[in-house]
């Protein structure tokens, strides 16, 4: 390429930078000038050179003004060609465009020929033919009539040696300091001393693709590009070199991730590696943010732009399966952990205190303890219990009365009243019982330990003590301090197995059954309403493996056992709230209306979970009070306190500060007010509790049914009919229900249905009637 001649004389005179910007040769790579001292973009010593040799150039260059080969087709040459200028008449077969494919992409492209009255069918430099609306073309190039569409590879093979960014820099330094606006053909005509098609395009190309050195300015339907001021340059370099910088991380992030995805399973990085970076833990986080839903903007464009990069859908399933198949997450991680911001651990400051508790073991009540552990005490509970907070003993007195003791862990002779710990407790408002895993309302050590009831150990219990009328109602009660020693740690299962064998050693067992017999029967005599139901109930060991172990039970609360345990607490709830009353205590009083609706509506249904869902449905909203008792129509008792499980509910350790402080003759440490405020607060975290339990509690059945034979059959039972023939079915087997059609039957028969299919993650089971046979 030879230099025009008015480029050459006006660079007799420059510097070596000008003379090797300007191209005294052909062109191979421009040559960067010196660098210019900070905040300055010029060269030292060359601007009188440069304004003349600016100037020159452009006279010359608009003196001429020669004809070009665009001109003579009715084309604006070099010049941009802006949407409103492109129309069915300016376009013609054989001419050289650039037209814009999609959001991403400019090709190079030849005209065949008329598509209808506006469109043109070109061949693109991939041999692909389009039909493109005129507004598409970006640019025409000059010179190109009857253009081979077979050598567009050729000409962008030249172009590319010519598409040297630094020009841009160079042209700007240099442009810059007359102010000087150019067309692409004047750029061309300067940077590469031609306009012809080769150059011309070039120009366009480095000028159209420019954010940082020129601005476009359509002026009368022509376009020129302008320089931009120093400083514009300056902040607009510093963001390219900070976005350059930062697509670089996510080039290497993006290659981190494929690594991980390409190792076995037993060897993937842990998740605490991925966070002990930080500019690879926001990342990491962001994409966990969006798989949960709970991203803001700035983590929503990173997790959409490493998914862009990956070749994967901008979805938060995309990112969840991305996220375990790097090792992050494992195959069954819970997403309602993070998409709730649920707590499971403690602070250093909480644990610090809980530690100082453990090793002083205060006991503010011990001068007014009374001494009970000559009573056998059963405790009754799951057989994975972490938390052991009430116990029970009975005897029959010389009148042949029965009487009872409901003994309930006394964690408030730890903590006082707004402490750092009851504050924590109040956040949390419950212990967070999974299927994988169980998140103490106190911290483990003390909730497991020194608050939890010990067999054979003397253990700190608020003893609740009621003497029954013979038939059921109360007749006496107290409430005191107590030292227990818990003879035995049953299971529901181990309980009822007790009871079955009716051993003669265990009198005081079967005294408790008595027992809640006739309150079961007094209950319902005063209006009680049965809502037990059918509960499963999952362990998971090894939860992060992709197989883990399920354990399956399926609990029914009409067993004698637990129906025993029931009634006991509900006695002292009930004896808790007459204290309460007879004394004046602020309480959380809770009741329920009393619905004669429930009863009759259901009275023709069989007992059992049919009635109970048909009692459940029509059941008016639960009340609280915090003055005084108010009726609980479903229990069927004039009033009713939540007291024993305050390791468990913070509800219940707020009656337990109320009535110790009475214990001790003190006033109550909070006003009726304070407790509606922190029991609504606990109660909130409540809610978030039982959706996180339900919501696993679900996926781990679907999970197991998932792993069942194909084709296995189940029993279930019909609860109730949606519409026409389709039914909510509960899978006897597996405590679930399930929405499908039956042919036959009603409320409260059996069926025998089919899994069809099973998505734990997608919460998706479908089943199918089995239809029986019949000979």
């Amino acid at each position: 390429m030879r230099p025009s001649p008015m480029a050459a004389r006006a660079a007799s005179g420059c510097s070596t930078a000008a003379l090797a910007f300007f191209r005294l040769r052909p062109l191979g790579r421009a040559v960067r000038p010196a660098t210019a001292p900070a905040g300055r973009f010029a060269f030292s010593g060359t601007a009188t050179c440069r304004g003349r040799l600016v100037d020159s150039v452009l006279e010359e260059l608009r003196s001429r003004r020669p004809v070009r080969v665009s001109a003579r087709i009715g084309l604006q040459g070099t010049k941009e060609l802006s949407d409103s200028k492109i129309d069915k008449k300016t376009l013609r077969k054989g001419l050289l465009l650039e037209f814009v494919k999609d959001s991403e992409r400019s090709l190079l492209a030849v005209v065949e020929r008329p598509d209808g009255k506006k469109n043109w069918v070109v061949t693109d430099q991939n041999g692909i033919l389009s039909s493109i609306k005129p507004q598409q073309v970006t640019y025409v190039v000059p010179g190109t009539i009857d253009f081979d569409c077979s050598r567009i590879a050729e000409f962008l093979e030249k172009a590319r040696d010519l598409l040297d960014p630094t020009i841009l820099e160079c042209a700007w330094m240099e442009l810059s300091e007359k102010d000087k606006s150019v067309t692409v053909e004047e750029f061309a005509d300067i940077v590469y001393g031609s306009k012809e098609s080769l150059e011309s395009y070039c120009a366009h190309f480095l000028l159209s693709r420019d954010i940082v050195y020129f601005v476009k300015v359509d002026n009368r339907g022509s376009s020129t590009y302008q320089p931009r001021p120093s400083a514009q340059v300056g902040e607009l370099i510093r963001r390219k070199l900070a976005k350059e910088a930062a697509d670089k991380e996510l080039e290497e992030f993006v290659d981190l991730l494929k690594s991980a995805k390409a190792l076995p399973l037993d060897s993937k990085p842990s998740k605490n590696s991925w966070l002990m970076e930080e500019k690879v833990k926001q990342k990491i986080e962001s994409l966990q943010a969006y798989a949960v839903d709970a991203c803001n903007d700035a983590q929503r464009r990173m997790a959409g732009n490493i998914l862009k990069a990956l070749g994967f859908s901008r979805t938060s399933s995309a990112a969840l399966k991305l996220l375990i198949n790097v090792g992050y997450f494992p195959v069954h991680v819970n997403l309602d952990l993070f998409r709730y911001d649920v707590q499971t651990t403690y602070s250093e400051e909480v644990l610090s205190v809980a530690e100082e508790l453990l090793a002083d073991c205060p006991d503010s009540d011990k001068h007014i303890r009374k001494d009970l552990s000559n009573l056998r005490v059963y405790a009754i509970d799951v057989d994975e219990a972490d938390e052991l907070d009430d116990a029970l003993s009975a005897t029959r007195l010389p009148d042949g009365r029965i009487k009872v003791w409901i003994h309930v862990a006394d964690p408030t002779c730890f903590l006082q009243p707004r402490s750092i710990i009851d504050r924590e407790a109040m956040h949390r408002g419950t212990s967070i019982f999974l299927p994988t895993a169980t998140y103490p309302m106190f911290p483990e050590r003390l909730a497991m330990n020194a608050m939890s009831l010990q067999q054979g150990t003397d253990c700190r219990s608020v003893s609740v003590s009621v003497t029954l009328h013979p038939d059921g109602s109360i007749a006496e009660y107290t409430i005191e301090n107590s030292v227990i020693k818990p003879t035995y740690m049953l299971t529901y299962e181990g309980a009822t197995e007790l009871l079955y064998m009716n051993l003669e050693e265990e009198e005081d067992l079967r005294i408790l059954q008595e027992a809640a017999s006739i309150r079961a029967q007094w209950r319902c005599s005063q209006g009680s309403i049965d809502t037990s139901m059918i509960e499963p109930r999952i362990k998971v060991a090894n939860p992060d493996d992709p197989e883990p172990n399920i354990n399956l039970y399926v609990e029914d609360q009409t067993n004698p056992a637990m129906q025993l345990v029931t009634e006991m607490m509900i006695l002292c709830g009930e004896a808790v709230a007459a204290f309460g009353a007879d004394n004046n205590i602020p309480l959380p009083y809770r009741g329920h209306p009393q619905s004669s609706t429930a009863v009759t509506a259901s009275a023709y249904l069989p007992e059992g979970p049919a009635r109970s869902v048909a009692n459940i449905s029509v059941l008016r909203a639960a009340e609280m009070d915090f003055r005084k008792p108010v009726a609980h129509g479903v229990l069927g008792v004039p009033g009713y306190v939540q007291f024993s499980s305050p390791i468990r509910r913070y509800v219940d350790l707020l009656a337990h500060y109320q009535v110790k402080a009475f214990l001790r003759g003190e006033s109550p440490p909070y006003s009726a007010g304070d407790l509606e405020g922190m029991t609504f607060i606990a109660t909130m975290h409540v809610k978030v509790a039982r959706r996180l339990h339900s919501n696993s509690l679900r996926y781990w059945l679907l999970e197991y049914l998932r792993r069942q034979p194909k084709g296995r059959k189940y029993k279930a039972l019909i609860l109730k009919f949606m519409k026409d023939r389709m039914a909510t079915l509960l899978l006897l087997d597996v405590g679930i229900q399930v929405t499908t059609m039956v042919a036959a039957g009603k409320v409260g028969d059996g069926a025998t249905v089919v899994v069809e299919m099973v998505h734990p993650r997608d919460d998706i089971l479908s089943v199918t009637e089995f239809p029986e046979d019949t000979e």
